[in-house]
């Protein structure tokens, strides 16, 4: 069977490289309010989903022909992917892309090799070799379909490198080796083993920094070159909690995938959660959607499994012993006591439980 997997790493592209790189970034931003302009009018008038070629545009925009063409035509894609959504009711009617406020990234597509590993350097259509933090091999029976060059906030440039590669994945039995996890503000998570992921924090870490940098930045006057600078330390802080936050999610997920032959978590509604309980920030600094992932895709290349326990189950107010369920939980009780059996128990080590005990059901259907 086949299945996709994208390596991202840091690259440093010299100034001529940074300038087409730039350029690049424009003409495939300009390529898609083209586009979608030309589509807007034909929609309004014919309700139509119709779409441009960028061939059609060059002959009039010249600069055009100066960047990778297969940039410019997976920008038509994208245009054509947002419309096609629309008309299917899964999405809004697309907008404009800012100059400001745009994610500054392009695609570009493997053709004949035109994308590959050279001499510990990426080359790359049009910019040629580009010198690269190798952190680690894409294995040579990875076949590379695309890259992504982008550029953060920070300054700094990525690529993202998508490959192909044919594998059969046989599917390891559980043999009881299961553990559940509960969600948790503070720790990330509780399994029902009594491991807890122990999470740092990061945001919580540096937020006052954070404060401080975003205060400077009020005080100047906006889109001036010092506004520009105050920006980019504002972006090297978020960066910062962003790296670390993902570092610390991935070790702890494939720590995770390795010992376990089952995982089961809670379906959660992380939007809903932080804005009923007005916990936005911490929600978000955990990054349980993230780990989620991680833990989905980790577990699937080695035949292993993550079940979800439907988000109505009841597993904090359920008794891990006797099974009693309660009618009310305050959140504020951090021990869970049953009156009829008597058992006393730590809050999330108890939902934990449940969740591996409710997921072994699954996996028994």
């Amino acid at each position: 069977m086949k299945y996709n997997k994208a390596f991202k790493f840091r690259i440093y592209p010299n100034t001529n490289q940074e300038s087409l790189i730039h350029r690049t970034f424009g003409c495939v931003r300009f390529v898609y309010n083209q586009i979608l302009g030309k589509a807007s009018e034909i929609y309004e008038v014919e309700k139509k989903n119709v779409i441009i070629t960028p061939a059609s545009l060059k002959k009039e925009f010249e600069f055009l022909k100066e960047v990778d063409s297969l940039a410019l035509s997976n920008a038509q894609l994208n245009v054509k992917t947002a419309f096609t959504n629309f008309f299917r009711k899964k999405a809004k009617f697309p907008k404009f892309k800012s100059k400001k406020t745009s994610k500054r990234k392009y695609t570009t597509n493997n053709q004949k090799g035109s994308i590959r590993i050279e001499n510990n350097k990426l080359k790359l259509p049009k910019l040629g070799l580009v010198s690269i933090k190798l952190h680690r091999q894409i294995p040579l029976n990875y076949k590379i379909k695309s890259a992504t060059i982008s550029q953060e906030p920070n300054g700094a440039y990525y690529v993202s490198i998508l490959t192909e590669f044919e594998q059969d994945i046989k599917q390891v039995p559980n043999n009881n080796n299961i553990v559940g996890l509960d969600f948790s503000m503070k720790e990330l998570f509780v399994s029902s083993d009594n491991q807890r992921a122990d999470y740092p924090r990061f945001f919580r870490r540096l937020e006052s920094k954070l404060a401080k940098e975003q205060r400077k930045l009020s005080r100047k006057k906006k889109f001036s070159n010092n506004w520009y600078k105050q920006k980019k330390k504002v972006a090297i802080v978020h960066q910062k909690v962003k790296n670390s936050r993902k570092d610390f999610l991935h070790k702890v997920s494939k720590n995770l995938v390795d010992k376990y032959n089952a995982i089961c978590i809670e379906d959660l509604n992380m939007k809903g959660m932080s804005q009923a309980l007005k916990f936005g920030k911490s929600v978000a600094d955990n990054g349980w959607g993230m780990f989620t992932t991680f833990l989905q895709y980790k577990a699937q290349f080695l035949g292993k499994q993550v079940l979800k326990v439907d988000k109505f189950y009841p597993s904090s107010k359920t008794c891990s012993f006797c099974g009693t369920v309660k009618s009310t939980l305050k959140l504020a009780q951090r021990t869970y006591h049953c009156e009829k059996c008597n058992n006393s128990i730590d809050r999330d080590l108890n939902a934990s439980i449940n969740i591996k005990t409710e997921g072994a059901k699954l996996l028994a259907y």
